[in-house]
């Protein structure tokens, strides 16, 4: 007979927010302030990009802006389990095994966040998960099994 899981171990490799709050600590906040470092980045990035197109890109902006941020996030999010923004503010992100992305992981977990602020009522559910779960996971972190964590001060 197979034991039941239960709800409360499905994230088992993640560190207990109970006992451990110290890892979730302020982490919504730090990771609005990364989404917009990231954001102005990307925006960089994608003006950077205009010439290379031979200024066509101009006319498809908004495309381009979106490429150069999944790329962006993905690279990111796959090599270090954190974009640039999120290292600046001191948090990785972590799966339900409490090991950092693959570019598996890192890829779903950047797709999902896109559907998610593609829909503003996903996005708003979203949001208040983030401010009132234990882990504060946003509603694509809970179906993912993924959490933001405060990052380690060991190199």
């Amino acid at each position: 007979m197979t034991p039941m899981i239960q709800p409360d171990t499905a994230l088992w490799g993640l560190p207990d927010p109970d006992t451990h709050g110290d890892f979730y600590a302020d982490t919504t906040i730090k990771r609005f302030f990364a989404w917009l470092v990231d954001t102005i980045l990307i925006l960089g990035l994608s003006l950077l990009a205009i010439p290379f197109t031979a200024f066509t890109g101009l006319f498809f902006f908004g495309f381009l802006f979106l490429a150069v941020g999944l790329v962006y996030r993905i690279w990111a999010m796959s090599s270090r389990s954190a974009t640039p923004g999120m290292r600046l503010m001191a948090i990785e992100f972590r799966n339900s095994r409490g090991e950092r992305f693959d570019t598996a992981t890192a890829t779903l977990h950047v797709l999902m966040f896109y559907f998610m602020t593609t829909f503003f009522v996903l996005q708003i559910i979203s949001i208040i998960l983030m401010l009132t779960s234990s882990r504060g996971q946003g509603l694509h972190d809970m179906l993912l099994g993924t959490a933001a964590i405060n990052r380690s001060r060991k190199p």
